[in-house]
């Protein structure tokens, strides 16, 4: 019998409020059993753009990303946040360990192809690697993971951390029962954006695309939500999106089923 996996991918909101943040890594710490952790930071990376005079560019709630914006990507997701995190997480004598795509040839990915829009220096994912992963885990380790890949040819590649829990997580499904939970600033998927309380204990492929037509499930939520299915498709046990309770009980959270 599989031992448990469960694996976290926690919103930008969550990272950019102290006390959430604090309050994540404390629930996330005491989760037993092995654990990683995936997290991007765009309102992070936006906020020092604004700083520094570049204007970001997002289309359909992804982010045009130029040389100038990948810069600030990799220093603020792969520096500031993940050794955030990792010295944190040690404080709460949680063994972690940041990472990259490109940190022990983790995530390769090939650069977006310009269709319609040029999305920069974005990454679409080709290979994980689970053998790397598993031994961290076997090490007792808990890896945390920001959303950079690379392309094996020296260059770094901005994804979208939604899609790296998700492959991550088929990845690993291999060797462990994989629970894969998103955690962000709202209590699960809301069928009214104005009440927290408004959520929608489960959803099956057949009711997405129907709460999509009504424009319920709009803009970033269908991305993430596609990739929740790919998952349970290509063998996660189990998805749930939810607010910071989801590290401890799936009372009140979503649900994601096929």
């Amino acid at each position: 019998m599989k031992t448990k996996l469960t694996i976290v991918k926690v919103g930008g909101v969550i990272l950019d409020d102290n006390l959430l943040f604090e309050e994540f890594l404390k629930n996330f710490s005491l989760i037993n059993e092995n654990k990683i952790i995936v997290h991007g930071g765009g309102i992070i990376a936006s906020n020092y753009m604004i700083r520094l005079g570049i204007i970001p560019k997002m289309v359909n709630g992804r982010r045009i990303t130029d040389s100038k914006t990948l810069d600030i990507a990799v220093m603020t997701y792969a520096g500031l946040i993940n050794k955030k995190i990792v010295s944190k997480l040690q404080k709460l004598n949680c063994n972690s360990i940041g990472l990259s795509g490109a940190d022990g040839n983790l995530i390769k990915s090939k650069i977006r192809k310009v269709n319609k829009i040029d999305y920069g220096f974005v990454g679409d994912i080709e290979k994980i690697n689970d053998e790397f992963l598993f031994s961290l885990l076997n090490s007792n380790l808990t890896p945390t993971i920001c959303s950079l890949t690379h392309d094996k040819k020296g260059q770094l590649l901005n994804t979208n951390a939604d899609t790296i829990a998700s492959e991550i997580a088929i990845a690993m499904s291999k060797y462990y029962n994989v629970t894969l939970k998103y955690c962000f600033d709202k209590s699960g998927v809301l069928m009214d954006q104005n009440s927290n309380t408004s959520i929608k204990k489960n959803i099956t492929k057949k009711e997405f695309k129907k709460l999509v037509d009504d424009k319920i499930i709009y803009e970033g939520m269908i991305p993430k939500l596609e990739n929740c299915f790919h998952a349970l498709e290509n063998g996660v046990n189990k998805i749930y999106i939810g607010d910071l309770d989801i590290l401890n009980t799936i009372k009140h959270c979503t649900k994601i089923t096929l």
